[in-house]
């Protein structure tokens, strides 16, 4: 243990060492495109490079002790030869012993040496072991804060769908200086839909983040239905909520499988339905392989608005109670926004629906709205009433974005005529 301790130390921990080089070269990789795209395929082998030095150091200073040891262990091994051939000769010369008996003695003595050295010139093997192994049982032995099997939670099998944020603050553990909600109150009735707004940073994706439970409240209370979400069993209370995010994810498979996560026992009829549900039948007919296409990569072969209408079947196929919706088609064009907006009031019929949108004409349909300002509701109401008081958060929103919407119509109007001169 004190020869791993005393290497360790020496030549460094190479796990850790080679940890940001390693993140380096997968983020480079898994962002080829944006990397070939501005040109930066230097800049990045430069950084991999610079991240490579600390190792380097570190291997070379392992090398001088592992180098410097090794010679030392051989001068003794030498001398000790010669010290006991000395000895046996001494012995003989004053027949205190014999030449043979001297040989015997000297042979095992030597094979035994051979062998603990042997033996000790696994030490690095075992380092290297021994640190892999290390991540392995921390990672086995670290017990999650947010259990999803604890056998004395309430299995849920079936829900309205009322959701209520009581006094509910909350820090993210990796910024606890920051107080992302600072003792929000909401309450969402079964059935109906709540539109959540606000500017960046104000606490929009936390609520949703907070009702699947990714996370847990630093303090306060989420409720479903009356019971504390900390009380229900979360795998069967996740089986009744449907999650579209504004990025879709996409596993590297055919659109039918992506389509049957939401419900692995769905029948081939009813997959089709739900893509139908999502006006997503329609392109996916049109391809050569229909259901059986590969989406690639995180669906590098779709567009976005496909890969947002194939993950809205999924999310029609798991027929939850509770719908949340991130930004669902903030990153969309025109028409893909109306495709994927129509199929989005098919799914949030009779649901109880939390929607965070940038495009505040998305929501104008929803029940009741609420601005979110430093993770506090400031105003809640309907459209109509919030964008009848003159003075209200809500308004200045709304106008904001018309006046950046116009602008941006304007520009491209000047872009046509310019190309037309």
């Amino acid at each position: 243990m004190k020869l791993q301790l005393f290497l360790k130390g020496f030549g460094g921990d190479y796990t850790h060492a080679y940890a940001r080089a390693t993140a380096v070269a997968r983020e480079a990789i898994t962002n080829i495109r944006t990397v070939a795209a501005f040109g930066a395929e230097k800049r990045i082998s430069l950084q991999f490079a610079c991240e490579l030095n600390q190792p380097n150091k570190q291997t070379l200073l392992r090398g001088h002790i592992s180098g410097f040891g090794y010679g030392v262990s051989q001068l003794f091994a030498f001398c000790s030869y010669a010290l006991g051939l000395w000895y046996a000769s001494i012995l003989i010369k004053h027949h205190n012993s014999n030449f043979g008996d001297m040989i015997k003695s000297f042979m095992v003595l030597i094979v035994t040496a051979l062998a603990v050295a042997e033996t000790l010139a696994l030490a690095p093997d075992i380092v290297k072991g021994s640190q892999a192994l290390g991540s392995i049982f921390y990672i086995l032995h670290r017990k999650t804060a947010i259990n999803p099997d604890n056998p004395t939670a309430k299995v849920v099998t079936d829900i309205k769908g009322d959701i209520e944020f009581w006094n509910v603050s909350f820090k993210y553990p990796t910024r606890p200086d920051i107080a992302i909600l600072d003792e929000l109150k909401l309450k969402i009735s079964a059935g109906k839909s709540l539109a959540v707004v606000g500017q960046s940073g104000s606490g929009k994706s936390t609520v949703i983040a907070l009702v699947m439970r990714f996370y847990d409240p630093t303090s306060g209370t989420v409720l479903i239905d009356g019971f504390d979400i900390k009380s229900l069993n979360l795998k069967s209370l996740r089986l009744k909520i449907g999650l579209v995010q504004q990025e879709p994810a996409l596993f590297s498979t055919t659109i039918y499988e992506n389509i049957k996560y939401g419900n692995g026992e769905a029948s081939e009829i009813e997959i089709m339905k739900a893509a139908k549900a999502a006006n997503a039948h329609g392109f996916i007919s049109r391809m050569p392989e229909g259901y059986q296409t590969q989406v690639g990569d995180r669906g590098v072969q779709l567009s976005g608005g496909q890969k947002q209408r194939v993950a809205i079947a999924r999310a029609i196929l798991k027929d939850p109670s509770i719908l949340l919706l991130d930004e669902a088609t903030s990153a969309l064009d025109t028409v893909s926004e109306k495709q994927v907006q129509e199929a989005l009031d098919k799914l949030r019929e009779g649901r109880t629906t939390i929607l965070i949108a940038h495009r505040l004409s998305t929501i104008r349909d929803a029940d009741s709205i609420a601005v979110l300002q430093r993770g506090k509701v400031v105003e809640s109401g309907s459209h109509h009433q919030l964008i009848s008081n003159p003075g209200s958060i809500y308004k200045q929103l709304v106008s904001l974005q018309q006046e950046t919407n116009i602008q941006v119509h304007n520009q491209e109007s000047l872009t046509i005529e310019d190309q037309n001169l």
